[in-house]
């Protein structure tokens, strides 16, 4: 029933995300009638037995028993709905002991959240599943009416369903008209079930996510843990490019030159001019090295973001693209340098791209802040087709940028033009 010549409204009763929809109201009401049956009845045994030390394993007994619906809860939502809900951090004690678990489970907001849930849901639950079974019920029966209406004369001994009776007049739905306008009426409620089902369920995700999910705090957590790795993993990067690079280079080209200088000095006494061609060699030998060293000195950290600025530093970077490019700054302050030499080392990346895979004929920078963001925005004319889902470079960009609270856009269709935004914290 996916065909595109059958309207969307007619394949819905018959898609198997409605009969799933379905099936997860009819599965929630007795598993909210158990939730909550238990919820109530042990959390209420432990708040009386408070005034002794029985209370706290009871009420502990009871936000564990709503933990674990929970989990039922988030696996019907996953298999079912397709929504995947986190689950929240694990309850731990301290020490290990049942005491500690105790105090750890009726500490732990999740466990109430948990709780609060097994109550909310209940109501909810026998809510939908009345809703949705008097929909499906009626709408299927009264469609397929004519089919069976026979039954009436044949066992129970009346024309068909009584719409009103009484000692001297009945009502019957026999006629031929009787029997299209009630099909016509089921066809209007089996139309209108798929949509009531999923519009049920919707408020089931939302109390899902709101209330057995992880808290925001616990999310942070876990966002700032992987930024973390994220930001140790780039610095590894950059040391083992640095690491790379010296050895590559600079220390390549001293070994070389310390060899120039070792033959230049064992052959000065014998053969003047040829150790003066040594020597020449290893004066250019020296030169190169000193290039060298001072590039990689600028990729570390060039020496005039820190005495000037994004502006001179951003425009110092565009004179060495061999793509035009036009720099425009507008900054009312310097941002603090960490953000500063990001937004730097961002902008120069950008601009590799540009000069390497763009084939563009010109480019521009822009730089402005926004409230309490940086902005960034590289663009050019070229062939387009970037996209951070192929490739390591935008998407190591983009984790770079995530792991201070930043954001990398990448708009780029096929044929051009690109525009890559990117937003940092000012933090001033």
């Amino acid at each position: 029933m996916d065909s595109p010549l059958v309207p969307s409204a007619l394949r819905a009763p018959f898609q198997g995300r409605t009969w799933r929809a379905f099936l997860f109201t009819l599965v929630g009401l007795p598993l909210g009638i158990a939730a909550f049956t238990l919820a109530v009845a042990l959390t209420s045994t432990g708040l009386g037995l408070l005034i002794t030390f029985l209370g706290v394993p009871v009420l502990a007994a009871s936000l564990a028993v709503a933990r674990g619906f929970g989990a039922v809860e988030r696996a019907l939502v996953r298999g079912l709905l397709g929504a995947d809900v986190a689950a929240p951090e694990p309850v731990r004690g301290r020490t290990g002991g049942a005491f500690s678990w105790m105090t750890a489970m009726l500490r732990s907001g999740s466990a109430w959240r948990h709780l609060l849930y097994s109550v909310v849901r209940f109501p909810w639950a026998v809510f939908s599943f009345c809703v949705s079974l008097v929909v499906f019920t009626c709408g299927w029966g009264l469609l397929t009416y004519p089919a069976w209406h026979w039954v009436f004369p044949a066992y129970v001994g009346q024309d068909g369903i009584q719409l009103y009776g009484d000692e001297t007049h009945a009502l019957y739905l026999d006629s031929p008209f009787e029997l299209t306008v009630t099909c016509l009426l089921g066809l209007l409620l089996v139309l209108l079930w798929p949509p009531v089902v999923r519009g049920l369920t919707a408020v089931d995700r939302f109390l899902v996510a709101g209330l057995l999910g992880p808290g925001r705090l616990a999310e942070r957590v876990t966002e700032l843990e992987s930024e973390r790795g994220t930001a140790v993993d780039t610095a590894a990067a950059d040391l083992r490019r640095i690491e790379r690079e010296l050895h590559d280079g600079p220390q390549a080209r001293l070994a070389s030159l310390a060899l120039d200088l070792g033959l230049a000095k064992e052959t000065l006494a014998r053969d003047p001019e040829a150790a003066a061609l040594l020597v020449d060699g290893a004066h250019g030998e020296v030169k190169l090295a000193l290039k060298e060293l001072r590039d990689l000195a600028r990729g570390i950290h060039p020496a005039v973001l820190t005495d000037r600025g994004l502006d001179a530093a951003l425009s110092s970077v565009a004179g060495r693209c061999p793509v035009p490019v036009a720099v425009t700054v507008d900054l009312p302050a310097r941002p603090v340098p960490a953000i500063e030499g990001l937004a730097y080392f961002t902008v120069t990346e950008l601009l590799e791209n540009v000069a390497r895979h763009a084939r563009a004929r010109r480019a521009s920078v822009d730089v402005w802040r926004s409230g309490e963001r940086l902005m960034l925005q590289v663009r050019d004319d070229g062939a387009g087709g970037a996209d951070p889902a192929h490739g390591r470079g935008l998407a190591g960009l983009g984790e770079r940028l995530r792991s201070v609270d930043g954001v990398l856009a990448v708009d780029s269709p096929a044929g051009g033009p690109t525009t890559v935004t990117a937003e940092l914290p000012w933090r001033a």
